[in-house]
């Protein structure tokens, strides 16, 4: 058999010696005969090769020389090189859009979160960037939210009035000596030196405008109205009374100074039973110190303003400003009244009732479904709120990514062990997440809270909820401290067993 005889040519020759030993010899090629056809449906010269079944030394099974006798012939059991390439299985192709290698879900946080200081907990965490779920508990059931609440009003006032608006306190001239001071819900409005929100407005600006256009004309009557909502609701029943009176919430009306805090420079500082009578008289006492005449002696009466002829404005700092001071600090007074003005910038009459409409609508421009959730006030005061820790999840992702405007939120919001209502937290053996999480705190008498987002040790994005309902402070901090630091821990890689 020549060197240059294609594959198939040495194939019929082979056969033909193979057919030629099989007469001669048939019982010894019964078994090589089938593992040569078998082999020969793989591949050319070589299967005949192997149907002899040579050794390593050229030789037979049986010893023989590797040789097989035809009419025409012998054929070498040694395959012969051929100068046509044998043809090769082309290498398999995987398609563009494959899925990568799916991590292990391996890491159980099971343990922490069954940790008797959390109560009756509910939990949700989720991968920011798949949006899978890693690890639920009770986490798809609308519960009582604390001041997690308050990033969801934060949300709603950036949909609905946007991180540039800002909130006007007018004053209008009725004439015959009287004037009105026309509050829209900046509780910032400040009777000036210090305050707990730095760059507000102040009455002296106001009274400085009212005597620059009145000038010698005296006033006798100084009207107070807070009519841009109606103010019948600005106490919630479930709201404990020692929130106003230790001063960490004021009743929600639409005129207030400095949150209606006897101490402006206080956070937590009582709060008076009448913020707008309160209004009133330190709008007096800065009308007199301003020079208006006769200012010091009017009388205050709190109605509706019966004009539109305004003499002097002031306005907050800018809604994004406003965020910046409510959220690390957990501000209720700043989030009472961005819920009220978002619902009636939204075209609602700005009442309790009104807010779970207001949010619904404006959160799901966010592109989550708010069809459960309940809104009772703006800071989560109300153990009546009903939000899930599924639903604190999902907008968290909108949150993480700054979509919207909602970066305004990401930057405000407290980052373990170093800023906010988070600086003191996430000690000892949980100190391994500081600087990796950043969410609002949550405290109510029935329940403690955490939501926001974790940069997991893994490098994973996770957004999550957790609540601690039932269980007291001292025991619901540091739990839920751990099973967040152990979620940061896991990262991706997180079980829901």
């Amino acid at each position: 058999m020549s060197e240059h005889e294609s594959v198939p040519e040495r194939l019929r020759s082979a056969l033909t010696a193979i057919r030629g030993s099989i007469a001669q010899k048939p019982l010894p090629w019964v078994a090589g005969g089938l593992a040569a056809v078998l082999v020969l449906g793989s591949g050319g010269a070589v299967a005949v090769a192997a149907a002899t079944a040579p050794g390593t030394d050229g030789a037979t099974a049986s010893g023989a020389p590797a040789t097989a006798s035809s009419a025409t012939g012998s054929a070498s059991a040694t395959p012969v090189a051929s100068g046509t390439p044998t043809p090769t299985i082309p290498p398999r192709t995987v398609p563009s859009d494959a899925p990568g290698p799916t991590a292990l879900k391996t890491c159980s946080i099971a343990g922490v979160a069954s940790a008797a200081g959390l109560g009756r907990f509910e939990g949700y965490v989720m991968n920011a960037s798949t949006g899978q779920m890693l690890f639920s508990r009770n986490g798809d059931t609308a519960a009582q939210t604390g001041s997690v609440m308050k990033t969801l009003t934060t949300a709603t006032a950036l949909a609905v009035l946007g991180g540039d608006h800002t909130i006007p306190t007018t004053v209008t001239d009725e004439g015959n000596g009287t004037i009105a001071i026309v509050g829209h819900g900046d509780a910032t409005l400040s009777v000036g030196g210090a305050t707990v929100y730095p760059g507000a407005p102040t009455l002296a600006q106001l009274a400085q405008q009212v005597k620059a256009k009145l000038g010698d004309t005296a006033v006798g009557t100084i009207v107070t109205d807070d009519t841009y909502w109606n103010d019948a609701d600005a106490w919630d029943p479930t709201w404990p009374v020692s929130e106003r009176t230790i001063g960490y919430q004021p009743e929600v009306t639409a005129l207030m100074v400095d949150g209606d805090r006897a101490n402006p420079a206080a956070a937590t500082s009582p709060r008076s039973q009448d913020p707008v009578g309160r209004a009133g008289a330190a709008f007096r006492t800065a009308l007199a110190n301003a020079g208006v005449v006769g200012a010091a002696n009017a009388q205050i009466v709190k109605r509706a303003t019966t004009s539109q002829s305004v003499i002097a404005q002031v306005s907050s700092q800018p809604v994004s400003t406003l965020i910046g001071q409510m959220i690390p600090n957990s501000d209720n007074t700043l989030a009472e009244m961005l819920a009220r003005i978002s619902s009636r910038e939204s075209g609602s009459d700005g009442s309790a009732a009104s807010l779970t409409g207001v949010y619904q609508k404006a959160l799901g421009s966010y592109g989550v479904d708010p069809s459960g959730i309940v809104i009772k006030d703006g800071s989560g005061e109300s153990a009546s709120n009903a939000v899930s820790p599924d639903f604190v999840a999902h907008l968290m992702v909108q949150v993480a990514a700054g979509a919207k405007g909602l970066g305004t939120l990401a930057q405000a919001l407290p980052v373990a062990g170093q800023s906010g209502t988070l600086a003191s937290r996430f000690t000892g053996a949980n100190a391994v997440a500081r600087g990796k999480v950043h969410a609002k705190t949550g405290w109510i008498d029935s329940a403690n809270t955490l939501g926001g987002y974790i940069d997991a040790a893994d490098g994973t994005r996770l957004t999550f909820a957790f609540y601690a309902i039932g269980s007291p402070r001292a025991a619901a901090l540091p739990a839920l401290d751990a099973v967040t630091a152990a979620a940061y821990s896991c990262g991706n890689a997180l079980t829901n067993s």
